[in-house]
């Protein structure tokens, strides 16, 4: 297939409707300031996200950053920090563009519980809008610990930070938002006595990346999937999280939290959101979350009193692997050896509504396992009737859509086909492509995708609060149940393993098995 080009003509009236909407849209100007600007996100992911904008010409001409944090540094030593995390994108850091870029970003350093700190970030904006013609639009970004979220914020609109009579004032949240139902309502509580709801972006990286959107490209742009996309023809659903990787170094954090918080109640949800809610009116904010809303609460509680049929966790032990001795979960730098915590979780979940009613999602997410995937695969059911004698309608290979979302991004539709021989020589045929192969352009870090948008004030892929409440709904008892019985197991893995042997079965119970953890995709294409 011929790689697609990028649009390149700037005339409106000689392109496209559909021209036009592959062009990006500027922004209006803005200061963007981070708080946790010194931090591991701030220089992984979001900065190196705007200076990727800004090299693409997309950040509005009136833009400043500002960085927070409570590391002691000048605008000079929070630029050098920058300067080292911008070699991914410019292996020059003294090329002319990052010169430029680093001229637009300043910091303060204090305290996030001393008043002394915002009334500083006040003059600063008051200074840099002026100097940048911002209009007072001001994005805050909370790359901090959630535990200090609703300080930040209360003391945000204590300095008058964020009301609007100048100004749009827009507060993005990273995850986790909440870690239990309790937690999670008082924090939209929290915000909501402070803020409108066009003001709170809750952040899902998940939701920014382009192969997760394809999916609502792929069910509503295509007339030939909507009609078989239900009970009908779909047998059943996984979606797969793997990391072959450990903890690494969010020992302190994760051991607090395990696969089921820091996985399982937003990524997997969001992306079983997207796979089973009804098609929304139009494309944008209102509809999508509405939509999303009616689907989260179609799903069934787990019942507790038979916890393991539906819902299994495990933990890694150590392996050796290529020759080398791979630690434990327990064996982990900053993880106690006592750790209960889990670090896989496989589940089943059952929606309640007619086009579903019957269908399983199952759901996988786990670290060391055997590869590094994210992928959703629809298994659609068998035929019901063979011509093909003396094939029987299981002997054919079901049909199987997969959507990859890392670390091959692409999409594969297996099919039965002839094969060159007799009449009755048939097999699997794959169709698939891959980004890296159509697209001249790699698609742009999800971070990059919904900081835009942000700055566009379009929450389309961003959470309602709504749907906070609802997924913690679903996931708080199993954690209160994990927590208070001490009889439900804590299965043990080796690392580079496919998981606790005890996974498998969820889907034997319904007379299936896991086969998205077979890693064909990785196979093919590596």
């Amino acid at each position: 297939m011929e790689k697609q080009k990028p649009i390149t003509n700037e005339n409106p009236a000689a392109i496209s409707v559909r021209e036009r909407l592959s062009m990006e849209s500027k922004p209006e100007n803005c200061g963007v300031i981070i708080f946790g600007a010194s931090g591991d996100l701030a220089h992984r992911k979001i900065i190196p996200s705007f200076y990727s904008m800004y090299i693409k010409k997309l950040l509005p001409n009136g833009f400043y950053l500002l960085g927070c944090g409570r590391t002691s540094l000048t605008d000079e030593s929070f630029r050098e920090g920058i300067k080292s995390s911008l070699q991914t994108f410019d292996n020059d850091i003294s090329s002319k563009s990052v010169e430029e870029f680093l001229s637009f970003c300043f910091y303060s350093k204090g305290d996030y519980f001393s008043q002394v700190l915002y009334e500083n970030i006040k003059n600063k904006l008051q200074k840099f809008d002026e100097q940048f013609n911002s209009n007072n639009n001001h994005i805050f970004y909370l790359a901090i610990p959630p535990n200090i979220y609703s300080n930040v914020v209360k003391s945000l609109a204590q300095s008058g930070l964020v009301q609007e009579e100048k100004g749009r004032k827009k507060v993005v949240i990273e995850k986790p938002h909440g870690n239990n139902l309790e937690s999670a309502m008082l924090l939209i509580k929290q915000l909501n006595s402070v803020l409108d709801e066009h003001q709170i972006y809750l952040i899902d990286h998940y939701l920014g990346k382009d192969t997760v959107q394809n999916i609502l490209i792929f069910r509503f742009a295509n007339v030939v999937f909507e009609p078989v996309w239900n009970r009908n023809y779909i047998d059943h659903v996984e979606i797969i999280a793997a990391e072959s990787d450990g903890v690494g170094d969010r020992a302190g954090y994760f051991d607090k939290a395990g696969v089921l918080r820091d996985m399982f109640q937003n990524h997997m949800m969001q992306l079983l959101s997207l796979v089973a809610m009804e098609q929304p009116l139009s494309f944008d904010a209102e509809n999508m979350r509405n939509e999303k809303t009616k689907l989260l609460k179609s799903i069934q509680q787990f019942p507790i009193n038979e916890l393991e049929k539906w819902i299994v966790r495990g933990q890694y032990s150590s392996a050796e692997l290529n020759g080398e001795k791979i630690n434990g979960y327990t064996e982990e730098k900053n993880i106690p050896g006592n750790s209960k915590t889990e670090t896989f979780v496989a589940a089943k979940i059952l929606i309640d509504n007619e086009r579903w009613q019957g269908v399983p999602f199952y759901l996988m997410s786990g670290k060391r396992l055997h590869c590094k995937k994210t992928q959703i695969a629809v298994y659609f059911k068998h035929i019901v009737h063979s011509i093909f004698p003396p094939l029987k309608p299981n002997d054919l290979s079901e049909n199987i859509l997969v959507f990859s979302v890392q670390p091959n991004e692409g999409i594969s539709l297996a099919i039965e086909s002839k094969h060159p021989g007799p009449k009755l020589c048939m097999g699997d045929l794959n169709m698939q492509f891959l980004y890296k192969d159509v697209f001249s352009d790699a698609p742009p870090d999800a971070y990059e995708r919904l900081l835009l948008d942000c700055m566009l004030n379009d929450q389309t892929l961003f959470i309602r609060e709504n749907n906070v409440e609802l997924t913690w709904k679903l996931f708080t008892p199993v954690l209160e149940e994990w927590e208070n019985n001490p009889d439900i197991p804590l299965y043990k893995y080796q690392a580079g393993s496919r998981g606790p042997v005890e996974a498998d079965e969820i889907p034997r119970s319904d007379k299936r098995i896991w086969q998205s953890m077979d890693c064909w995709w990785e196979q093919q294409n590596d």
